[in-house]
């Protein structure tokens, strides 16, 4: 007697990497736009990428247009910046996180088909939750693993820790800031093309990391274009700054 057939037995496992930034990025200065990031993604076999750049969701009408002709799906997100630390929020409410909201705001921003994760949540950087992650764990579907790691120094491990205490799937990402950043580490969801079959199978754990460390030599290199970023950040009338109202108004679905 055949055994029982269950929903995910017909779905694939899609490529994906679900935290990156662009150059429509606000706060961070970013030499490739979201044009190039879609190429590179569609030359790479992906099937679904989210733009998460800081507090602003980049999906106007021709990126989202360009990555359907490229066979990409575009998931809407943001790297929200709440009580100064950095979350990652997938499908959010709000086009924006203008001003700047609170954790304890969190839920403004999130709908039952959102998706929360921590991003980096343990890394010696200012905007990592770091505590926080542990105090606002009841927020979080899931949990990130970073592609900044060699075989020697990595951060991710307790974030390993967390998401195995805590019974939360990890998400191995990219966050990109340099193309060639983008693919050295991704998710593999077993699902539906589709936004809310990707966001609820990562919910329920039918995730795979695919993960490398990088050399010595990659990590120094990701510093200095990091430490590039931050100078051109404190030069007059460039970075941070506080994008247009949002072409697509408060909703996204």
């Amino acid at each position: 007697m055949p055994g029982p057939v269950f929903l995910w037995d017909s779905m694939r496992k899609l490529k994906v990497d679900l935290h990156t930034h662009t150059g429509e990025d606000p706060r961070d200065v970013v030499h490739y736009n979201a044009l190039s990031l879609i190429d590179k993604a569609a030359l790479l076999g992906y099937d679904a990428i989210a733009i998460t750049n800081h507090d602003w969701v980049t999906d106007d009408d021709h990126i989202l247009s360009y990555a359907l002709e490229r066979d990409i799906l575009l998931i809407p997100g943001m790297e929200a910046t709440l009580s100064g630390k950095h979350v990652v929020i997938l499908n959010p409410t709000q086009g924006d996180n203008f001003p700047e909201r609170t954790l304890d705001q969190l839920p403004e921003l999130v709908r039952d088909n959102s998706l929360v994760f921590a991003p980096h949540p343990f890394f010696p950087q200012r905007k990592s939750l770091k505590g926080c992650c542990l105090e606002y764990i009841s927020s979080f579907h899931a949990v990130e693993f970073s592609h900044f790691y060699t075989r020697h120094i990595n951060f991710n491990k307790k974030a390993v820790k967390t998401a195995e205490a805590h019974s939360l799937p990890l998400i191995g990402t990219s966050d990109c800031h340099t193309l060639w950043e983008f693919g050295t580490t991704f998710t593999l969801v077993e699902a539906d093309r589709n936004t809310d079959s990707i966001i609820e199978s990562i919910k329920q754990g039918r995730t795979e990391l695919v993960t490398s460390p990088l050399t010595s030599w990659q990590m120094v290199y990701i510093l200095s274009k990091l430490s590039e970023i931050k100078f051109f950040q404190i030069l007059p009338g460039l970075k941070p700054r506080s994008p247009h109202p949002h072409p697509h108004g408060d909703s996204h679905s």
